[in-house]
């Protein structure tokens, strides 16, 4: 019986250093694999209970693990859609199979290198497609569920499709001359002209004229602003008179602004919406007191900064993916425009998600249900692109191992080889 159990043993040492040597040469392999996880295995010792005083061996058991928690170094490409997960968190995935399916299965990987198909859609050389949640015309994301890939679609791009957005709102900031409304200012207009897109995606203006009003005697600190439109051949879509004060502690602001015909001016934004050709539009000129707004200051008319929201047609060029996930479409006019928006699944135990093909995995029982997190939000970390998660082998450490299972599975195999030797000088007494 105790020779019996010796040789047992010596053959689990035998399969227990197979699989180990196993997971050793599938690390080797693909140490130069991105995003691949590094198997570990360990062994366990089974204890049987000896009777009369005899002893008889249990042996061992092999365990193996994927340590998918593990993460490699990130390396720098030269491709946008090159990503990688800087931290926890995962990049959701699908077989590009499943493109055009009403079933979908979520796939999650740490790093993929994405480029577009002849269909636009961002898929690795393996087939995964990279998904993402897509936003709305005007680059804001409604609120879904976050525990199902239900609205999660694969990221496409038409590269060959031209696109434009029109203009909805304006800031104005520009510094008006106190002197011209004194007493015997020439009382001259300061015309300005601030270009915007239609409906169209083609260039009109909002043509802005400031009158000072000239006193007999004193500063009227006055001006009317009259604002015309080129698209409906010079109209005028809004007349206000901007009053504003001379004292110590806000001097130069606003101090009220009075709508003669237009959109009311709202004080609690700042702002006041006229009517152009193609709709309306929004125009920010500072709330009262705020030296951040339109001032009237010294004598000079300055153009502080004028900003608008919209873009001419222009050809989709590349795509940038954000820390945060965003990913934008850019436009040969250097305008830009937020398309989806790339989550971060996390699952409560990483090392416990089924491994597939392609440094794929997907969520189990052992995992734990997924939450998709905005990247850099909660537990997980950001998205990085131009970069691409190295493997977690380590080779000196694996080959340093690959030589003790040599030496642990030779000895075993003599551990048999001995037992044989004793069986057979057993089966001699016999002679």
């Amino acid at each position: 019986m105790t020779i019996s159990s010796s040789l047992n043993a010596g053959v689990a040492a035998l399969k227990a250093n197979a699989n180990r040597l196993a997971t050793i040469s599938d690390n080797i392999a693909n140490s130069s694999t991105f995003g691949y996880k590094r198997v570990e295995t360990d062994f366990h010792s089974m204890v049987n209970s000896g009777q009369g005083g005899a002893y008889s061996a249990g042996g061992v058991r092999a365990t193996s693990q994927r340590l998918i928690d593990q993460r490699g170094s990130l390396i720098t490409t030269n491709n946008s859609t090159d990503l990688a997960v800087r931290g926890r968190g995962m990049l959701p995935v699908m077989s590009s199979s499943q493109i055009g399916s009403s079933s979908k299965e979520m796939l999650l990987t740490t790093t993929g290198s994405f480029r577009a198909n002849s269909e636009g859609y961002l898929v690795t050389e393996s087939g995964l497609v990279l998904l993402g949640w897509p936003a709305a015309p005007d680059g804001s994301f409604p609120s879904v569920p976050r525990d199902t890939p239900a609205a999660l679609e694969p990221v496409q791009f038409s590269r060959n499709k031209l696109s434009g957005s029109p203009t909805t709102k304006m800031d104005l900031r520009f510094n008006l001359p106190a002197t011209a409304t004194d007493a015997g200012a020439p009382g001259d207009n300061q015309p300005l002209s601030v270009e915007y897109f239609d409906n169209l995606g083609k260039s009109e203006s909002v043509n802005i004229e400031l009158s000072p009003t000239v006193p007999a005697t004193g500063s009227s600190n006055e001006w009317t602003m009259i604002l015309r439109d080129s698209a409906s051949g010079g109209t005028i879509i809004g007349e206000y008179t901007l009053t504003f004060t001379d004292s110590r502690t806000a001097g130069g602001t606003l101090a009220s602004v009075t709508t003669v015909s237009g959109g009311a001016y709202d004080p609690a934004t700042g702002s006041l919406v006229v009517n152009v050709d193609g709709g309306p539009m929004e125009i920010n000129i500072g709330q009262i007191g705020d030296s951040n707004g339109i001032t009237q200051l010294s004598d000079t008319f300055a153009p502080v900064s004028i900003t608008r929201d919209g873009s001419a047609v222009g050809t989709m060029t590349s795509v940038k993916v954000d820390e945060s996930g965003y990913v934008y479409a850019l436009y040969d006019t250097g305008e830009s425009r937020r398309m989806f928006q790339i989550p971060l699944a996390d699952v409560p135990n990483p090392n416990g998600l089924n491994a597939l093909d392609s440094q794929t995995y997907s969520p189990s029982r052992d995992s734990g249900k997924f939450f998709l997190w905005d990247a850099g939000k909660g537990p997980t970390g950001d998205l990085v692109s131009f970069a691409r998660e190295e493997s977690t082998t380590d080779v000196a450490t694996e080959l340093t191992s690959m030589i003790q299972t040599q030496r642990a599975y030779s000895s075993s195999a003599k551990v048999i080889q001995t037992v044989d030797e004793m069986l057979q000088e057993t089966t001699n007494i016999k002679r």
